[in-house]
């Protein structure tokens, strides 16, 4: 465990005026500081956290970790304080070292990957088979940690101390591998500085989180952190070349001398995948790799599939593992819950599938990579979620247009925004689809639509468990109110 006190010195922090402090314990909430803690006040979207400098300080914060902004803010309380003060340009970066100081220790390979979609599969694939080969491995991200070690998470990349509390946790409960998610998010707030990477993966890039990002090269910034600045120049990277933003994350590897696997179509990439045929249970991939053809099944259903197959393949062999042994564990993969995850089949050989895209480019990808599978139409029942990104709405609903054959548009986590309001514009790119509200109706009708060789694709939701509507959380289930509707329409109940 880690030792009952750290001196600021040992935590890499300089104090002003040289000011020495024994800290007991490290807190991001004010409400969570105990005697000797060092309180991170950091700068928020709506409110600094020095704004709560005073209260760490009642409860006898032995330091302040700050920006000159925060420093200003609680300068009265600061005078009158024994406590020690440390002024950083990038508080929340310091954090993140203080943080890897002071909890040690994490599992002995980490690896992370990024991009707009894909990273919670490429993450548990990469689980999956690191544990198909022996080793005690665990993935974290969306849908917490999972695999050897289990534990639940608030965010798809924790702040530092719970990030750098967990690894220590994994590490001491065993775990020896870890595959996590590095969201943009998470990147940008230089949560995962810190963290020692053997390797890093880039999948593609795509419109998302521009309610938090000023625009696309802010994001595709944020992203690039992970290679730019996170990932060792001894470590390796692993690349879509495929994508052209992924062109540029190469170059930006290349620039730190960080050792290459790249993945994708282009016959120049490392990993290449030359063909795939597809059936109704899932694939048969061919790709190469040093020239030597490799033939694979996945039963996996979605084209994207293989190239998340592969960005897998190619952290678990930066990592260490022989090439040939991680071929041999593809066949072993099975589908994350929520990501293009059979939820039913109808008596008349019909498929309901339920799948996580909720950003254009998921879907559209989602859609494209199911219609190899279908032997008749595709159905879509999809929505957009509240208080995030409104430019992407009417984009989803072109995807939906483009590439499903019949279109439902229900609500999808409406939180505090009017779900009509939404709904609306998601139609203004759909404006022949379906509107119903009510999303277990919506699912419901998707079903009833379902001809024999017919598939359904409940988009957007995936693995969560919830509806969100204004500060309140409804149990709800996409892929158990799809059992229920074909049930019901089946005659089954």
């Amino acid at each position: 465990m880690a030792a009952e006190t750290k001196s600021l010195g040992e935590l890499g922090l300089r104090a002003q005026g040289g000011r020495e402090a024994q800290v007991t314990g490290l807190s991001v909430d004010s409400r969570l500081v105990r005697p000797g803690h060092l309180f991170a006040a950091l700068p928020g979207t709506k409110v600094h956290g020095a704004e709560f400098i005073q209260y760490a300080l009642r409860m006898e914060a032995a330091a302040i970790l700050t920006d000159r902004e925060g420093a200003e803010i609680a300068k009265a309380e600061l005078a009158a304080s024994d406590a020690a003060l440390i002024i950083a340009e990038d508080p929340r970066q310091a954090l993140a070292y203080t943080a890897a100081l002071w909890f040690e220790r994490q599992p002995e390979v980490v690896v992370a990957v990024t991009g707009t979609s894909g990273k919670t599969s490429v993450a548990t694939f990469t689980r999956q088979i690191w544990q198909a080969l022996g080793r005690t491995s665990a993935n974290l991200g969306t849908m917490g940690i999972l695999g050897d070690y289990t534990a639940p998470l608030a965010h798809t990349t924790p702040e530092p101390i719970t990030l750098h509390r967990v690894l220590r946790d994994m590490a001491d409960a065993g775990v020896t591998h870890a595959a996590m998610e590095a969201s943009s998010h998470g990147l940008d707030q230089g949560r995962l500085d810190g963290v020692r990477l053997s390797a890093a993966a880039f999948t593609n890039f795509s419109q998302d989180h521009l309610d938090y990002h000023a625009n696309f090269d802010d994001y595709f910034a944020a992203k690039a952190g992970l290679f730019a600045r996170v990932l060792p120049e001894d470590g390796t990277a692993v690349i879509n070349i495929d994508e052209p933003r992924g062109r540029e994350m190469l170059e930006i590897a290349r620039g730190r001398g960080q050792r290459l696997i790249t993945v994708g179509r282009n016959p120049a990439a490392d990993l290449c995948i030359t063909s795939q045929r597809f059936d109704a249970t899932g694939q048969d991939l061919r790709f190469t790799y040093d020239a030597k053809p490799h033939l694979v099944r996945l039963a996996l259903i979605g084209g994207f599939q293989a190239d998340n197959v592969l960005a897998a393949a190619g952290l678990v062999i930066a990592a260490g593992e022989a090439p040939e042994a991680v071929f041999g564990a593809l066949h072993t993969l099975v589908t994350v819950r929520g990501r293009m995850e059979l939820a039913a089949k109808r008596d008349n050989g019909a498929t309901v599938f339920v799948d996580y895209s909720h950003k254009p480019g998921a879907l559209a990808s989602a859609l494209q990579s199911l219609r190899p599978h279908v032997m008749g139409r595709i159905v879509v029942v999809f929505g957009a979620g509240g208080d995030r990104d409104r430019l992407k709405r009417p984009l989803m609903g072109e995807a939906a247009a483009e590439f499903a054959d019949v279109v439902i548009v229900t609500d999808d986590n409406p939180r505090s925004e009017d779900p009509g309001s939404i709904r609306a514009e998601v139609m203004r790119g759909c404006p022949e689809a379906t509107e119903v509200g009510d999303r277990a109706e919506a699912i419901l009708r998707g079903v009833d639509a379902l001809q024999p060789g017919d598939a359904l694709l409940i988009a957007g939701k995936g693995h969560e468990t919830g509806q969100i509507v204004g500060q309140d959380v409804y149990p709800f289930d996409d892929a158990e109110q799809a059992s229920v509707a074909v049930a019901a329409l089946d005659g089954k109940i």
